[in-house]
């Protein structure tokens, strides 16, 4: 079949997400054209700013591949104080961001809940109730989703970095707090409690191959996911995977495969929000703007004091970790015009996927 035919079907299989992510020359400009008209007609031009407070890194898991682990004893552990996070929160909405993401190391206990429940509560207020909010702060109970939902956020992004058990098993620690199943089984819960939910995957990983990625895509569509926030996998020299940095694809060709598995989600999934993960920047200093060209419609804009920003180091080389939010702010405003993007000011930019899937709720 031929490439162009193949990417216009209206069913794709694995085999079909195999090619587009092995796509090269040609294939590769016809794939990118492909996914960038899909987003246009059902996404449209707009881009979201979503302002991003890393409000903590610490955290109870001690996944092989994240700088912050909790085992990594060079990081400095921080946890910025409520009135930071208020004053963050405040600059997002001045600034006519339209939404915030409140994000952290995973912690799970009942005044973290509390304390989290309280944040919600006054960033609506101090907001007039304006300002959307998106959690991600990992595995937690029910009743802590419900808590914080009542409170306040309505978007939740839990990423299962890989939907594939065995690979899964070789990134984690095999103990009860790296469990796949209970990741799944929070997604779920997000998802029935009435958050937009979200999720993603790392692209690069050690022991990774194109029909991993595939199967994750598929995974993607048959949850029937609102939003994805995916990047390159980017070695952190304090973690165990680094002991395999010399059987990894090199950058260029991760930062590669990420742009196409972004591709392949805009066709597959035509109208979820796609964030332009900040990782894609710490290599092509073009990274995020390369994604929105051809799928991605999110930017998360880093409004965390700049104090701090280094010492959230998932992976190494983040980019902006100098700059204040004023300088993040101008920089991608020229950033999204370079990109052909409208920015969408003032807009909680919800994705158009979770108000299909709810009208199909109610209709069931």
């Amino acid at each position: 079949m031929k490439f162009e035919k193949r990417i216009r079907q209206a069913q794709l299989g694995k085999t079909d997400l195999v090619a587009m992510l092995n796509a090269t020359g040609e294939e590769r400009t016809l794939l990118f054209r492909e996914s960038a008209r899909i987003k246009e007609a059902h996404v449209g031009r707009k881009v979201y700013f979503r302002g991003l407070i890393e409000f903590s890194n610490i955290c109870s898991k001690d996944c092989y591949y994240c700088g912050i682990r909790k085992s990594n004893k060079t990081v400095a552990r921080y946890n910025l104080s409520d009135e930071e996070i208020l004053r963050a929160a405040t600059y997002a909405h001045e600034q006519n961001y339209g939404s915030v993401v409140i994000q952290g190391g995973e912690i799970a206990s009942p005044a973290f809940t509390l304390r989290i429940e309280n944040l919600l509560k006054q960033i609506k207020q101090l907001s007039g109730n304006s300002l959307g909010i998106t959690l991600s702060l990992g595995e937690q109970s029910p009743e802590t989703y419900e808590r914080w939902r009542d409170a306040g956020a309505h978007r939740y992004l839990l990423r299962i970095e890989t939907s594939d058990r065995e690979l899964y098993k070789k990134i984690h620690p095999e103990d009860a707090h790296h469990d796949f199943d209970k990741r799944y089984e929070c997604l779920r819960t997000l998802q029935e409690l009435g958050y937009q939910a979200g999720t993603g995957v790392m692209i690069g990983l050690p022991f990774q191959t194109t029909e991993h990625l595939a199967d994750d895509l598929l995974f993607m569509q048959s949850f029937d996911v609102d939003m994805v926030g995916m990047g390159p996998y980017i070695e952190h020299h304090d973690t165990p995977l680094y002991a395999f940095r010399n059987e990894l694809l090199p950058i260029g060709e991760r930062f590669d495969l990420a742009l196409k598995m972004i591709a392949a989600l805009r066709i597959l999934m035509k109208d979820i929000n796609i964030a332009a993960a900040t990782a894609l920047q710490a290599i092509d200093p073009l990274g995020r703007e390369k994604a929105v060209k051809i799928g991605a419609n999110v930017i998360m804009p880093n409004v965390t004091p700049g104090l701090f920003r280094n010492d959230y180091a998932l992976y190494e080389n983040k980019p902006c970790t100098d700059e204040n939010p004023d300088d993040c702010k101008n920089c991608l405003d020229a950033r999204i015009q370079l990109a052909d993007g409208e920015i969408g000011y003032g807009e909680w930019g919800d994705s158009v996927h979770y108000a299909r899937r709810m009208e199909r709720t109610r209709q069931l």
